[in-house]
This record gives C-alpha cells, sequence and structure tokens, in this order.
C-alpha cells in the first residue's frame, strides 16, 4: 500500500472547504499520516494569551490539504477510515470567547448583556496516562480527565462552486465537532467535485457532546487514515460507521433542523439497506435511534443520529468497506 506522510508549513494550511488547490493527488487505498495544527494555529499557548489579541477569526480550523483523490467524481462516496489519531504537542488549549459560545450572546444569538470575561486554560498532556490536565484558573481544582482524541473537522469541497469557511458545518462535512470522528471510525462523505478535494484538522485531544464553551482541548494532531473510493452512492450527509453503530451528521440551524437533517437521511439509510419503505424505516428509526449533540456553538448546529448495528439487520454496507478498512488498519505499522 502507498504510504504519503505530510507536515504542512503555515503558508501551506486550507483555511476553506473549497477554493483552495490540492496539495496532493492521491490513489485510493493511500494510507495518509498527517500532522495538523489547532483550531487556534497554535497562538493560545499559555493562560495569559487572550483571544482578542491573539486571535484572527479570518485564520482559524487551519487544515491540512486538500487532497484530489484520482477517480472520484460527483455523485460518488469518499470513505475515510481513522486508524490512530495521537496528540503532537505536550498540551492543550481552550478559552472562553467574547459573543462564542452556548452559554453566552453571541452574533446570532443577540442580546444587551457584555460578553462573558476571557480566560484561557491550558491541558497538560500525560501520554503515559493517556490523560489531560484540568487546572481550575479561580481555585486550586486540578482532575485528570481521560484523552479522548478526534477530529472537529473533516469536509470535502462543496457543491455548486461553493467556498466555505472552515468554521462551518453542512452536507459537505466541515466543522461538525463530533466526537463520533475518532480511531476506529470510517466517515462516509459525498463526492461534489472532481477529486473530492478533502481535508482535515481541528484537533480535539477531548471534547463534551456539544462543545458547550465552543472550544474542546484544542491540540496539533498526529492522524493515520486509509482513503478508499465508492463509486456512486453519495449520501446527502455525513455518514459514519464503527464497529457498533451507523450514524448520521445533520447540521443546520436550530436545533431541531440539524436533528431532523440526521434522521431523514438515517431513513433514507435504512430503506436502501433493508428494502424498507420510508415509513417503516421511519418507525424502525424512532424506536432504536440516539441523537447525541455535536456542537450548538458552531455557524450551523450538528446532531448525530445513531443506531447501535446489534438492533439492525445484518447488512453489507457499502459492500463491507468499513470491515474491509478494519483489516487494512491492523496492516498498517505504528508510527
Amino acid at each position: 500500500m502507498e504510504i504519503l506522510e505530510f507536515t504542512p508549513r503555515p503558508e501551506q494550511y486550507a483555511w476553506t472547504f473549497g477554493g483552495t488547490a490540492p496539495t496532493h493527488r492521491i490513489k485510493p487505498g493511500t494510507v495518509l499520516r498527517l500532522w495538523s495544527d489547532d483550531a487556534f494555529a497554535g497562538r493560545l499557548r499559555d493562560i495569559t494569551d487572550l483571544p482578542s489579541a491573539a486571535l484572527d477569526a479570518r485564520y482559524l480550523n487551519p487544515q491540512t490539504g486538500p487532497f484530489h483523490v484520482e477517480g472520484a467524481e460527483p455523485g460518488d462516496t469518499l470513505a475515510l477510515h481513522f486508524v490512530d489519531m495521537t496528540p503532537a504537542r505536550s498540551w492543550g488549549a481552550s478559552a472562553t470567547i467574547p459573543f462564542f459560545g452556548g452559554l453566552t450572546g453571541t452574533d446570532r444569538t443577540a442580546t444587551l448583556q457584555e460578553p462573558l470575561a476571557e480566560r484561557t486554560w491550558i491541558y497538560q498532556v500525560d501520554s503515559t496516562r493517556n490523560t489531560v490536565t484540568f487546572e481550575a484558573r479561580s481555585s486550586e481544582l486540578s482532575l485528570e480527565l481521560p484523552m479522548a482524541p478526534m477530529l472537529g473537522t473533516v469536509g470535502v469541497a462543496p457543491a455548486l462552486g461553493e467556498v466555505r469557511t472552515s468554521l462551518v458545518p453542512d452536507e459537505f462535512g466541515g466543522n461538525m465537532d463530533t466526537p463520533e470522528m475518532r480511531p476506529g471510525s470510517t466517515c462516509y462523505l459525498g463526492v461534489n467535485v472532481e477529486g473530492a478535494l478533502f481535508s482535515l484538522g481541528d484537533g480535539h485531544y477531548r471534547q463534551g457532546e456539544g462543545e458547550s464553551c465552543g472550544t474542546a482541548v484544542e491540540g496539533a494532531m498526529n492522524t493515520t487514515l486509509v482513503v478508499e473510493l465508492i463509486k456512486g452512492g453519495a449520501p446527502t450527509w455525513p455518514r459514519i460507521e464503527d464497529d457498533d453503530h451507523l450514524m448520521v451528521i445533520g447540521s443546520s440551524r436550530p436545533l431541531e433542523d440539524a436533528w431532523r437533517a440526521g434522521q431523514v437521511d438515517m431513513v433514507l439509510w435504512f430503506s436502501e439497506l433493508f428494502g424498507l419503505d420510508r415509513l417503516d424505516s421511519y418507525q424502525l428509526l424512532s424506536q432504536t435511534s440516539q441523537a447525541p449533540i455535536a456542537n450548538v456553538v458552531d455557524t450551523n448546529y450538528s446532531v448525530v443520529t445513531k443506531v447501535a448495528k446489534s438492533l439492525l439487520p445484518q447488512t453489507q454496507v457499502y459492500g463491507g468497506m468499513h470491515r474491509h478498512l478494519r483489516e487494512t488498519a491492523r496492516l498498517i505499522a505504528p508510527r
């Protein structure tokens, strides 16, 4: 198998989905070993670094890529299997940012209240114990939390020639911020342009569902993944499969429309997989689905529709692609 290792220079970061030339052309089946910077592009390194002084909203969520996948055409399905995600730094950062977050007034939820105070937290990474440490800023409380690496941002170029900021989640994927985008998962994305032009970034060392304050434990990430291509079958919304679940991520505002988008696509997926009509699929979904909230802070909110495979008939999802990629992953030597 072909293996490509790539660490972008800052001038090679992609800040949008669409509108950016590919850094590489790759074949289906390629293994990628990628480094990606954190959402703040490394600008928050100390508790004295304040977002209003250190950050530029035009340059957040730097992406590694995009990658042109040979043979990918509109209507195809890109399969990205995440083999490993390992922190690339000994620390991660989180912050409260003025007029951003789930529990403050924002530009979309306008109020007359002043913004919450800016504050930055630095989490130390213990790779031996596989933890990150929360240290309260106004007391002596310190807590070791289990590390749970994930990628906040995975996506392809949008349809219709659109160029979208890497802060946005939508049908093309993007800044979905779901903890389900983790090692052992396969993400299925519909291809909109020749080559797919996918990129990834926004590593999180851990994140609660919803990403309440708007930032996770943000950190640079080493990611190993396998790229495959399925001809046809493009889903409307990003889909995820792991060993135990099928998932769809819907993104919209208000929150219930994000939930509806994922629910509808899962109804359609059930119909494809099991030959059910829509109402039977709807009924089955109603009795089996979970709905973890991915984010309630981004330009669009994201909600996961999640169903345990153990509750469903056994079937070959995308021809058994996830199982194939899991087997491939076992052949890949660690870094």
